[in-house]
Protein backbone atom coordinates (compact mmCIF):
# COMPACT_ATOMS: atom_id res chain seq x y z
CA UNK A 1 0.00 0.00 0.00
CA UNK A 2 1.05 3.41 -0.78
CA UNK A 3 2.52 4.99 2.42
CA UNK A 4 0.59 7.94 2.49
CA UNK A 5 -2.40 6.17 1.52
CA UNK A 6 -1.91 3.81 4.54
CA UNK A 7 -1.34 7.72 7.15
CA UNK A 8 -4.63 8.58 5.86
CA UNK A 9 -6.74 5.29 6.70
CA UNK A 10 -4.32 5.00 9.94
CA UNK A 11 -5.70 9.14 10.58
CA UNK A 12 -9.28 7.96 9.49
CA UNK A 13 -9.30 4.67 11.77
CA UNK A 14 -7.53 6.28 14.88
CA UNK A 15 -9.99 9.41 15.01
CA UNK A 16 -13.26 7.26 14.64
CA UNK A 17 -12.23 4.93 17.38
CA UNK A 18 -10.93 7.81 19.35
CA UNK A 19 -14.10 9.32 18.99
CA UNK A 20 -16.53 6.45 19.31
CA UNK A 21 -14.82 5.54 22.45
CA UNK A 22 -15.01 8.85 24.18
CA UNK A 23 -18.71 8.74 23.17
CA UNK A 24 -19.42 5.27 24.91
CA UNK A 25 -17.45 5.99 27.81
CA UNK A 26 -19.53 9.88 27.89
CA UNK A 27 -22.49 7.64 27.67
CA UNK A 28 -21.88 5.21 30.42
CA UNK A 29 -20.98 8.09 32.77
CA UNK A 30 -24.07 9.85 32.16
CA UNK A 31 -26.42 6.83 32.18
CA UNK A 32 -24.44 5.62 35.56
CA UNK A 33 -24.53 8.81 37.11
CA UNK A 34 -28.59 9.13 36.13
CA UNK A 35 -29.17 5.83 37.74
CA UNK A 36 -28.15 6.70 40.83
CA UNK A 37 -29.19 9.97 41.09
CA UNK A 38 -32.64 9.19 43.06
CA UNK A 39 -30.76 8.02 46.14
CA UNK A 40 -27.60 8.76 48.35
CA UNK A 41 -25.08 5.51 48.56
CA UNK A 42 -25.45 4.10 51.24
CA UNK A 43 -21.99 4.52 53.07
CA UNK A 44 -22.64 8.38 52.43
CA UNK A 45 -26.23 8.69 53.41
CA UNK A 46 -25.52 10.30 56.94
CA UNK A 47 -23.25 12.74 55.60
CA UNK A 48 -24.43 13.79 52.55
CA UNK A 49 -27.65 14.97 51.74
CA UNK A 50 -29.83 14.30 48.45
CA UNK A 51 -30.15 17.51 47.40
CA UNK A 52 -25.97 17.72 47.19
CA UNK A 53 -25.80 14.55 45.69
CA UNK A 54 -28.41 15.30 43.24
CA UNK A 55 -26.70 18.69 42.00
CA UNK A 56 -23.44 16.64 41.72
CA UNK A 57 -25.18 14.78 39.32
CA UNK A 58 -26.60 17.29 37.85
CA UNK A 59 -23.41 19.31 37.56
CA UNK A 60 -21.66 16.14 36.36
CA UNK A 61 -24.55 15.37 33.44
CA UNK A 62 -24.18 18.99 32.50
CA UNK A 63 -20.47 18.97 31.68
CA UNK A 64 -20.59 15.39 30.17
CA UNK A 65 -22.97 17.24 27.39
CA UNK A 66 -20.71 19.79 27.18
CA UNK A 67 -17.88 17.22 26.77
CA UNK A 68 -19.28 15.72 24.19
CA UNK A 69 -20.06 18.61 22.02
CA UNK A 70 -16.09 19.51 22.77
CA UNK A 71 -15.37 15.89 21.19
CA UNK A 72 -17.36 16.86 18.27
CA UNK A 73 -15.39 19.95 17.26
CA UNK A 74 -12.08 18.71 18.03
CA UNK A 75 -12.94 15.72 15.64
CA UNK A 76 -14.33 18.42 12.97
CA UNK A 77 -11.48 20.51 13.40
CA UNK A 78 -8.47 17.98 13.29
CA UNK A 79 -10.04 16.57 9.50
CA UNK A 80 -10.73 20.50 8.66
CA UNK A 81 -6.84 20.94 9.34
CA UNK A 82 -5.80 17.51 7.84
CA UNK A 83 -7.44 15.79 5.84
CA UNK A 84 -9.62 19.33 4.20
CA UNK A 85 -6.62 21.12 3.65
CA UNK A 86 -6.74 23.59 6.21
CA UNK A 87 -3.12 23.45 7.72
CA UNK A 88 -1.98 23.57 4.02
CA UNK A 89 -3.73 26.25 2.68
CA UNK A 90 -2.38 28.33 5.86
CA UNK A 91 1.20 27.09 4.85
CA UNK A 92 0.46 28.59 1.56
CA UNK A 93 -1.10 31.73 2.60
CA UNK A 94 1.95 32.77 5.07
CA UNK A 95 4.45 31.55 2.19
CA UNK A 96 2.53 33.46 -0.57
CA UNK A 97 2.85 36.83 2.00
CA UNK A 98 5.97 36.59 3.97
CA UNK A 99 8.19 34.19 1.69
CA UNK A 100 10.42 31.04 3.50
CA UNK A 101 12.24 31.57 6.33
CA UNK A 102 11.91 31.48 10.00
CA UNK A 103 9.76 34.50 9.90
CA UNK A 104 7.12 32.15 8.20
CA UNK A 105 7.38 29.05 10.51
CA UNK A 106 6.60 31.29 13.13
CA UNK A 107 3.70 32.88 12.02
CA UNK A 108 2.39 29.90 10.92
CA UNK A 109 2.41 28.15 14.50
CA UNK A 110 1.49 31.57 15.71
CA UNK A 111 -1.92 31.43 13.16
CA UNK A 112 -2.44 28.34 13.91
CA UNK A 113 -2.79 28.57 17.52
CA UNK A 114 -5.13 31.96 17.36
CA UNK A 115 -7.11 29.88 15.06
CA UNK A 116 -7.43 27.20 17.34
CA UNK A 117 -8.08 29.31 19.90
CA UNK A 118 -10.85 31.62 18.45
CA UNK A 119 -12.59 27.94 17.43
CA UNK A 120 -12.92 26.45 20.99
CA UNK A 121 -13.70 30.34 22.14
CA UNK A 122 -17.70 29.51 22.40
CA UNK A 123 -17.55 26.11 24.13
CA UNK A 124 -14.96 27.90 26.30
CA UNK A 125 -17.45 30.68 27.03
CA UNK A 126 -20.64 28.09 27.21
CA UNK A 127 -18.25 26.50 30.14
CA UNK A 128 -17.63 29.32 32.40
CA UNK A 129 -20.47 31.39 31.80
CA UNK A 130 -23.58 28.62 31.40
CA UNK A 131 -22.52 25.33 32.86
CA UNK A 132 -20.22 27.47 35.72
CA UNK A 133 -22.87 30.16 36.30
CA UNK A 134 -25.90 27.70 36.59
CA UNK A 135 -24.34 25.53 39.58
CA UNK A 136 -22.98 28.47 41.35
CA UNK A 137 -19.30 27.65 40.47
CA UNK A 138 -18.39 30.58 38.26
CA UNK A 139 -17.59 34.07 39.89
CA UNK A 140 -15.32 35.48 37.12
CA UNK A 141 -16.88 38.28 35.35
CA UNK A 142 -17.14 39.31 31.61
CA UNK A 143 -14.46 41.99 32.17
CA UNK A 144 -11.97 39.43 34.50
CA UNK A 145 -12.69 36.81 31.61
CA UNK A 146 -11.25 39.48 29.08
CA UNK A 147 -8.25 40.52 31.45
CA UNK A 148 -7.45 36.86 31.73
CA UNK A 149 -7.34 36.05 28.04
CA UNK A 150 -5.13 38.81 27.43
CA UNK A 151 -2.23 38.04 29.86
CA UNK A 152 -2.37 34.50 29.01
CA UNK A 153 -1.65 35.35 25.28
CA UNK A 154 0.57 38.26 26.80
CA UNK A 155 2.61 35.91 28.89
CA UNK A 156 1.97 33.10 26.42
CA UNK A 157 3.74 35.39 23.37
CA UNK A 158 6.59 36.32 26.00
CA UNK A 159 8.03 33.34 27.21
CA UNK A 160 6.44 30.99 23.99
CA UNK A 161 8.00 32.85 21.63
CA UNK A 162 11.78 32.52 22.47
CA UNK A 163 11.07 28.63 23.07
CA UNK A 164 9.16 28.83 19.44
CA UNK A 165 12.07 29.92 17.40
CA UNK A 166 14.86 27.93 19.34
CA UNK A 167 12.83 24.51 18.86
CA UNK A 168 12.70 25.48 14.98
CA UNK A 169 16.10 26.85 14.33
CA UNK A 170 17.51 23.78 16.31
CA UNK A 171 15.39 21.02 13.76
CA UNK A 172 16.75 22.78 11.16
CA UNK A 173 20.35 23.87 12.31
CA UNK A 174 20.76 20.70 14.96
CA UNK A 175 21.61 17.88 12.02
CA UNK A 176 20.22 14.36 12.38
CA UNK A 177 20.36 14.74 16.68
CA UNK A 178 18.48 18.03 16.53
CA UNK A 179 15.44 15.86 18.81
CA UNK A 180 17.72 15.34 21.44
CA UNK A 181 19.00 18.86 21.68
CA UNK A 182 15.55 20.04 21.46
CA UNK A 183 14.71 17.77 24.55
CA UNK A 184 17.59 19.35 26.74
CA UNK A 185 16.30 22.61 25.94
CA UNK A 186 12.80 22.23 26.42
CA UNK A 187 13.64 20.55 29.73
CA UNK A 188 15.84 23.85 30.92
CA UNK A 189 12.51 25.86 30.05
CA UNK A 190 10.26 23.58 31.57
CA UNK A 191 12.30 23.68 34.61
CA UNK A 192 13.12 27.84 34.06
CA UNK A 193 8.63 28.17 34.10
CA UNK A 194 8.46 26.27 36.82
CA UNK A 195 10.69 28.66 39.09
CA UNK A 196 9.56 31.95 37.86
CA UNK A 197 6.12 30.67 38.22
CA UNK A 198 5.58 31.53 41.91
CA UNK A 199 6.90 34.70 41.90
CA UNK A 200 6.64 36.02 38.18
CA UNK A 201 3.61 34.26 36.39
CA UNK A 202 0.86 33.40 39.01
CA UNK A 203 0.62 36.78 40.42
CA UNK A 204 -0.10 38.20 37.19
CA UNK A 205 -3.70 36.37 37.39
CA UNK A 206 -3.82 35.78 41.15
CA UNK A 207 -3.19 37.79 44.61
CA UNK A 208 -1.32 35.76 47.13
CA UNK A 209 -1.24 37.23 51.03
CA UNK A 210 0.51 35.74 53.42
CA UNK A 211 -1.66 33.32 55.89
CA UNK A 212 -2.89 35.60 58.40
CA UNK A 213 -4.28 33.02 60.94
CA UNK A 214 -1.87 32.59 63.42
CA UNK A 215 -3.24 29.44 64.91
CA UNK A 216 -3.60 27.63 61.50
CA UNK A 217 0.12 28.85 60.61
CA UNK A 218 1.40 27.14 64.17
CA UNK A 219 -0.27 24.18 63.28
CA UNK A 220 0.73 23.58 59.62
CA UNK A 221 4.39 24.50 60.40
CA UNK A 222 4.55 21.90 63.05
CA UNK A 223 3.38 19.79 60.78
CA UNK A 224 6.03 20.17 58.03
CA UNK A 225 8.44 19.96 60.58
CA UNK A 226 7.34 16.81 61.69
CA UNK A 227 7.40 15.69 58.22
CA UNK A 228 10.57 16.94 58.31
CA UNK A 229 9.63 19.71 55.50
CA UNK A 230 10.36 23.16 55.10
CA UNK A 231 8.44 26.04 52.97
CA UNK A 232 9.57 29.48 52.62
CA UNK A 233 5.87 30.60 53.61
CA UNK A 234 2.01 30.22 53.82
CA UNK A 235 -0.08 31.96 51.54
CA UNK A 236 -3.67 32.42 50.46
CA UNK A 237 -4.69 32.91 46.76
CA UNK A 238 -8.13 34.69 46.30
CA UNK A 239 -9.37 31.76 44.35
CA UNK A 240 -13.11 32.89 45.45
CA UNK A 241 -12.71 35.71 42.73
CA UNK A 242 -13.04 33.53 39.75
CA UNK A 243 -14.70 30.18 41.31
CA UNK A 244 -16.28 28.60 44.18
CA UNK A 245 -13.85 25.91 43.71
CA UNK A 246 -11.25 24.58 45.88
CA UNK A 247 -7.76 23.64 46.47
CA UNK A 248 -4.36 23.80 48.14
CA UNK A 249 -0.88 23.04 46.86
CA UNK A 250 2.80 23.78 46.75
CA UNK A 251 5.01 25.67 44.50
CA UNK A 252 8.44 26.50 44.22
CA UNK A 253 11.29 23.90 44.65
CA UNK A 254 13.29 22.86 47.37
CA UNK A 255 13.67 25.06 50.63
CA UNK A 256 12.09 27.74 48.33
CA UNK A 257 8.54 25.78 48.17
CA UNK A 258 5.25 27.86 49.16
CA UNK A 259 2.06 26.14 50.65
CA UNK A 260 -0.54 28.02 49.04
CA UNK A 261 -4.42 27.64 50.24
CA UNK A 262 -7.56 28.90 48.09
CA UNK A 263 -9.61 31.36 50.57
CA UNK A 264 -12.55 29.54 49.36
CA UNK A 265 -10.63 26.05 50.90
CA UNK A 266 -10.39 28.71 54.26
CA UNK A 267 -13.91 29.39 54.07
CA UNK A 268 -15.18 25.63 54.40
CA UNK A 269 -12.63 23.61 56.44
CA UNK A 270 -11.57 23.69 60.05
CA UNK A 271 -8.21 23.43 61.34
CA UNK A 272 -7.99 19.79 61.68
CA UNK A 273 -9.16 19.35 58.44
CA UNK A 274 -6.84 22.18 56.86
CA UNK A 275 -4.04 19.98 58.62
CA UNK A 276 -5.15 17.06 57.04
CA UNK A 277 -5.36 18.39 53.86
CA UNK A 278 -1.90 19.64 53.82
CA UNK A 279 -0.45 16.45 55.40
CA UNK A 280 -1.73 14.52 52.15
CA UNK A 281 -0.37 17.23 49.68
CA UNK A 282 2.78 16.73 51.90
CA UNK A 283 2.69 12.64 50.56
CA UNK A 284 3.02 13.66 47.13
CA UNK A 285 6.35 15.26 48.08
CA UNK A 286 7.70 12.70 50.84
CA UNK A 287 6.43 9.69 47.97
CA UNK A 288 8.42 11.96 45.43
CA UNK A 289 5.44 11.89 42.97
CA UNK A 290 6.14 14.74 41.56
CA UNK A 291 9.57 14.07 40.39
CA UNK A 292 8.30 10.64 39.20
CA UNK A 293 6.04 12.22 36.92
CA UNK A 294 8.43 14.89 35.93
CA UNK A 295 10.87 12.28 34.91
CA UNK A 296 7.59 10.61 33.06
CA UNK A 297 7.31 13.57 31.37
CA UNK A 298 10.52 14.30 30.25
CA UNK A 299 11.47 10.80 29.09
CA UNK A 300 7.99 10.27 26.88
CA UNK A 301 8.35 14.19 25.51
CA UNK A 302 12.30 12.89 24.56
CA UNK A 303 10.74 9.59 22.60
CA UNK A 304 7.82 12.05 21.19
CA UNK A 305 10.90 14.20 19.96
CA UNK A 306 12.48 11.39 18.71
CA UNK A 307 9.89 10.03 16.40
CA UNK A 308 9.42 13.75 15.32
CA UNK A 309 12.92 13.24 14.02
CA UNK A 310 11.83 10.13 11.79
CA UNK A 311 8.58 11.30 10.50
CA UNK A 312 9.34 14.60 9.62
CA UNK A 313 11.93 13.41 7.23
CA UNK A 314 8.99 11.30 5.65
CA UNK A 315 7.10 12.91 2.87
CA UNK A 316 4.16 10.23 3.07
CA UNK A 317 3.78 11.70 6.35
CA UNK A 318 3.50 15.40 5.36
CA UNK A 319 0.83 14.20 2.60
CA UNK A 320 -0.54 11.37 4.07
CA UNK A 321 -2.54 14.34 6.34
CA UNK A 322 -3.58 16.88 3.63
CA UNK A 323 -0.44 18.83 3.42
CA UNK A 324 2.33 19.80 0.39
CA UNK A 325 5.43 20.16 2.12
CA UNK A 326 8.00 22.98 1.35
CA UNK A 327 10.28 20.92 -1.40
CA UNK A 328 12.92 24.08 -1.49
CA UNK A 329 13.25 24.69 2.48
CA UNK A 330 12.67 23.03 6.12
CA UNK A 331 9.29 21.97 7.01
CA UNK A 332 10.08 22.42 10.98
CA UNK A 333 6.68 23.71 11.75
CA UNK A 334 4.93 22.08 9.48
CA UNK A 335 6.10 18.66 10.96
CA UNK A 336 5.55 20.02 14.75
CA UNK A 337 2.06 21.16 13.83
CA UNK A 338 1.28 17.70 12.64
CA UNK A 339 2.56 15.67 15.01
CA UNK A 340 1.10 17.93 18.02
CA UNK A 341 -2.45 17.02 15.97
CA UNK A 342 -2.42 13.70 15.70
CA UNK A 343 -0.44 12.60 18.43
CA UNK A 344 -3.29 12.08 20.64
CA UNK A 345 -4.96 9.97 18.63
CA UNK A 346 -2.44 7.42 19.86
CA UNK A 347 -1.85 8.22 23.22
CA UNK A 348 -5.25 8.25 24.09
CA UNK A 349 -5.52 4.34 24.66
CA UNK A 350 -2.84 4.43 26.72
CA UNK A 351 -4.18 7.25 28.94
CA UNK A 352 -5.54 4.50 31.36
CA UNK A 353 -2.43 3.91 32.41
CA UNK A 354 -1.23 7.63 33.42
CA UNK A 355 -4.54 8.06 35.26
CA UNK A 356 -4.16 4.83 37.25
CA UNK A 357 -0.95 5.35 38.53
CA UNK A 358 -1.84 8.78 39.28
CA UNK A 359 -4.55 7.69 41.28
CA UNK A 360 -2.34 5.33 42.74
CA UNK A 361 -0.59 8.17 44.20
CA UNK A 362 -3.28 9.79 45.75
CA UNK A 363 -3.99 6.62 48.03
CA UNK A 364 -0.43 7.18 48.77
CA UNK A 365 -0.29 10.34 50.10
CA UNK A 366 -3.91 9.70 51.68
CA UNK A 367 -1.93 6.92 53.80
CA UNK A 368 1.13 9.74 54.64
CA UNK A 369 -1.66 12.34 55.94
CA UNK A 370 -3.36 8.95 57.68
CA UNK A 371 -0.36 8.53 59.44
CA UNK A 372 0.81 12.23 59.96
CA UNK A 373 -2.14 13.98 60.96
CA UNK A 374 -5.59 12.99 61.78
CA UNK A 375 -7.61 10.50 59.53
CA UNK A 376 -11.24 11.11 60.48
CA UNK A 377 -10.68 14.73 59.98
CA UNK A 378 -9.23 14.13 56.14
CA UNK A 379 -12.22 11.71 55.79
CA UNK A 380 -14.34 14.98 56.43
CA UNK A 381 -12.65 17.35 54.53
CA UNK A 382 -12.69 15.13 51.57
CA UNK A 383 -16.49 14.97 51.84
CA UNK A 384 -16.35 18.61 52.33
CA UNK A 385 -14.65 18.95 49.10
CA UNK A 386 -16.36 16.31 46.83
CA UNK A 387 -19.67 18.36 48.30
CA UNK A 388 -18.81 21.67 47.57
CA UNK A 389 -17.10 21.05 44.08
CA UNK A 390 -19.82 18.97 43.24
CA UNK A 391 -17.89 16.06 42.45
CA UNK A 392 -19.98 12.76 41.64
CA UNK A 393 -20.23 9.57 44.09
CA UNK A 394 -21.33 7.51 41.40
CA UNK A 395 -18.76 7.93 38.62
CA UNK A 396 -18.89 4.76 35.94
CA UNK A 397 -15.57 2.24 36.82
CA UNK A 398 -15.04 2.84 33.21
CA UNK A 399 -14.76 6.61 32.83
CA UNK A 400 -12.89 6.39 36.06
CA UNK A 401 -10.13 4.35 34.31
CA UNK A 402 -9.81 6.48 31.36
CA UNK A 403 -10.22 9.97 32.82
CA UNK A 404 -10.04 10.43 36.75
CA UNK A 405 -6.80 11.18 38.09
CA UNK A 406 -8.48 10.90 41.69
CA UNK A 407 -9.99 7.96 42.94
CA UNK A 408 -13.72 8.53 43.40
CA UNK A 409 -14.51 9.52 47.03
CA UNK A 410 -15.96 5.65 48.00
CA UNK A 411 -12.35 4.27 46.97
CA UNK A 412 -10.50 6.97 48.99
CA UNK A 413 -12.50 6.49 52.08
CA UNK A 414 -12.62 2.63 51.98
CA UNK A 415 -8.89 2.95 51.75
CA UNK A 416 -8.25 5.17 54.63
CA UNK A 417 -10.31 3.22 56.48
CA UNK A 418 -8.56 -0.01 56.23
Amino acid sequence: MNPSLAMTLTLAVLLVANLLTKLWLSGRQVRHVAQHRSQVPAAFAHTISLEAHQKAADYTMAKARVGVADMGLDALTLVAWTLLGGLDLLNQVTLDSMGEGMGQQITLVVSFSLIGGLIGLPLSLFQTFGVEQRFGFNNTTPKLWVSDMLKGLLVGMVLGLPILWLVLWLMQAGGSLWWLYTWAALVVYQLFVMWIAPNVIMPLFNKFTPLEDATLKERVTALMTRSGFTAKGFFVMDGSRRSAHSNAFFTGFGAAKRVVFFDTLLAKLNGDEMEAVLAHELGHFKHRHILKMMATSFATSLAGLALLGWVSQQVWFYTGLGVMPNLNDNNSALALLLFMLVLPLFTFFVSPLSACRSRKFEFEADAYAVTNSDGKALANALLKLYQDNASTLTPDPWYVAFYYSHPPASQRLARMAA
